[in-house]
């Protein structure tokens, strides 16, 4: 199956990590030759892409976001649990991990993806049902993250399992309820599966129970609640903050 990519970083990064296949690509007609797009063109015809021009009606009908320009690729390449755990040894750091349970929204997801990859995880977990995937929203919402990303998509209280069943990797599930600790009184530097919620319902009751602790992160404000999105990044750097020192 084929699909579009839009939008300047995730057409750049989708070309620069060489893991679709590409068969189109589409710019603007009259369109000013800046910023990735000079590159854009040199990856796209080094792969003997086809470079075509097209009108604003035609990009706007694939993506109103679409910043002047399309590329026609191949659907997102899934990894499997496999290559996630041998990135992972052979990265020579303990495995750091992204479980995502049930996170329906693109944005969110998108969101989660680009810090997931900043961040440096070795690769993330989402369920193949009931959940957001990685379309081209979900690409553009990451700014191209994803095609650096290895994602595999599995049962996340089988992944749980596997993740344990590893040495030296303790999963932690960010929630609110009272049984949760505080992030500071846990240890993040080692090998580290952080799982992260559903929107609006949190974390699934056998996720919960699969995770080795829960962790909750400090506020300071009114607020009671983060975003999925917003809570999920702020844990991945603290654990990346934690495996620095």
């Amino acid at each position: 199956m084929k699909e579009w990519i839009t939008g300047r970083n995730p057409v750049y990064e989708t070309l620069r990590a060489r893991r679709r296949h590409v068969f189109r690509l589409l710019l603007l007609r009259g369109v000013k030759l800046d910023g990735h797009l000079p590159e854009i063109i040199r990856m796209a015809q080094e792969r003997k892409v086809q470079v075509l021009e097209a009108q604003r009606q035609q990009l706007d009908a694939i993506d109103s976001r679409n910043q002047g320009i399309a590329l026609e690729t191949s659907e997102y390449p899934y990894a499997a649990l496999e290559d996630l755990f041998a990135k992972a040894a052979v990265s020579g750091q303990p495995p750091f991990f992204l479980l995502l349970d049930l996170i329906q929204d693109p944005q969110n997801l998108g969101s989660l993806l680009r810090t997931a990859e900043l961040m440096g995880v070795h690769g993330v977990v989402i369920p193949s049902s009931q959940a957001a995937q990685v379309t081209p929203a979900v690409v553009h919402a990451s700014s191209g993250a994803t095609e650096h990303l290895l994602i595999a998509q599995y049962n996340l209280a089988q992944a749980i399992d596997r993740m344990k069943a590893l040495n030296d990797v303790w999963v932690y599930g960010l929630d609110a309820s009272p049984k949760a600790r505080p992030v500071s009184q846990l240890r993040l530097d080692g090998g580290t599966a952080l799982v992260v919620g559903n929107e609006g319902e949190g974390l699934r009751d056998l996720v919960r129970k699969k995770c080795d602790e829960l962790m909750s992160l400090p506020q300071y404000g009114k607020l009671d609640s983060l975003n999925a999105a917003v809570a999920g990044s702020i844990a991945l750097f603290l654990a990346r903050q934690a495996r620095q020192k």
